[in-house]
């Protein structure tokens, strides 16, 4: 029955490509989806699926429940864009100014209502129970998982998978771990409060200025100097805010930026040492700070068991000519909370376009259509993988 349910993913696939062109022109920010949340719960109310709106916010659950007894499996996928101009040349380019999908959720949506109508053909022989678990706000913390786990929306379910189209990695790929995949990502604020004053006359001055090129050398010292070589961490400052005019010296500094980790303990210390550098600068200078730490996704950490079901049942996939554990990668994703809650697995379906992508993010970021069946057909093989598994 899978040939024939990957037979009907193709079957779709242009119907795949036009929802999701269509989702890449209307593009909505984090915790501000609401069209895209009506549209995708028109799409289940037209396939005569079950679902539950507003769950942990913009969150959108259906269920479709199997002829067959079977465990509960959820298969997610995020939708939203972010506050960035798209300058793509393409037909289907975002009509939302300084709004596009550059990060692929339009593909990630498009692939699972996809999968959802095909399934739905299948109902009456499919063991189990199968939740659509489409998330708001992946993008901007404190994002749309935690909210939906905490709401209770997946206590039922056995275990819950997921995937990213990877625009990175080649069209064919598929990688992902069975340990830690995605670090933990969080973001800082600083404030230095300075003396401002004549340009002319720096000695009568604290200059902010100054003092924020200090703490952002002596920043980078936090990794290369403070924390073992053999663990993972990332401080990058990445607003650097001060002065207003040629000849004035500035009153005040901000510096805003985030810090990556994959070890809770490391990032436990970075924030001690990020402190103490802060206040060394400011205290013998005499100048006053704020430090404002804000945790964020923790660490994404695969189940061992659910990361090899992925591996094995990609060798369903005859467009898969790779699949590969692969070192973490530095990018944060709230999927995290999930697999804190439940078994899960993540993993990357390759979409490279052209052999010369545009990163995530990126104002020209695209990927290639092709693998969303890819996708599709993955995360249905890992659901009857882990159907038939016994233990």
């Amino acid at each position: 029955m899978l040939k024939n349910i990957q037979q009907s993913i193709d079957n779709l696939y242009p119907e795949m490509v036009e929802i999701r062109r269509y989702l890449h022109q209307q593009p909505e920010l984090s915790f501000q989806e609401t069209e895209t949340a009506n549209y995708i719960a028109n799409f289940y109310e037209k396939l005569g699926i079950p679902y539950q709106t507003k769950v942990g916010g913009n969150g959108i659950i259906a269920t479709l429940k199997g002829g067959k007894p079977g465990k509960t499996v959820a298969l997610r996928a995020d939708f939203d864009a972010l506050p960035i101009q798209d300058e793509k040349d393409v037909p289907y380019k975002s009509t939302v100014d300084g709004v596009m999908h550059a990060c692929g959720h339009d593909g990630h949506t498009a692939t699972l209502l996809t999968l959802a109508k095909v399934m739905k053909e299948y109902q009456e022989e499919l063991p189990g129970t199968i939740e659509f678990l489409h998330q708001h706000a992946e993008e901007y913390a404190p994002g749309g998982a935690k909210p939906i786990v905490d709401s209770g929306a997946i206590d039922h379910v056995d275990a819950v998978f997921g995937t990213h189209l990877w625009a990175t990695t080649p069209l064919g790929v598929l990688e992902t771990s069975k340990d830690v995949f995605m670090a933990g990502a969080d973001r800082f604020e600083i404030i230095i409060q300075g003396q401002g004053g004549h340009g002319a006359y720096p000695h009568e001055t604290k200059d902010a200025i100054v003092l924020g090129s200090e703490v952002i050398s002596q920043l980078q010292q936090v990794v290369s100097r403070r924390i073992d070589p053999l663990e993972t961490a990332v401080v990058t400052v990445g607003i650097f805010e001060a002065g207003s005019a040629f000849n004035v010296i500035a009153d005040q500094a901000k510096l805003v930026g985030t810090v990556r980790y994959l070890n809770s303990d490391i990032q436990e210390q970075v924030i001690t040492e990020m402190e103490k550098v802060i206040k060394g600068i400011c205290v013998t200078n005499d100048a006053s700070y704020t430090f404002d730490y804000v945790k964020g996704y923790p660490p994404l950490v695969n189940h061992e068991k659910e990361a090899e079901l992925v591996l094995e049942a990609s060798k369903e996939v005859k467009e898969i000519q790779e699949a590969k554990e692969v070192v973490p990668v530095m990018g944060g994703e709230d999927f995290a909370y999930y697999t804190l809650k439940k078994p899960g697995a993540y993993f990357f379906t390759g979409a490279n376009l052209d052999g010369n992508p545009y990163p995530h993010h990126h104002p020209k970021f695209d990927i290639d259509e092709r693998a969303l069946p890819i996708a599709a057909k993955t995360l249905i093989e890992a659901y009857y993988a882990y159907q038939n598994r016994n233990d």
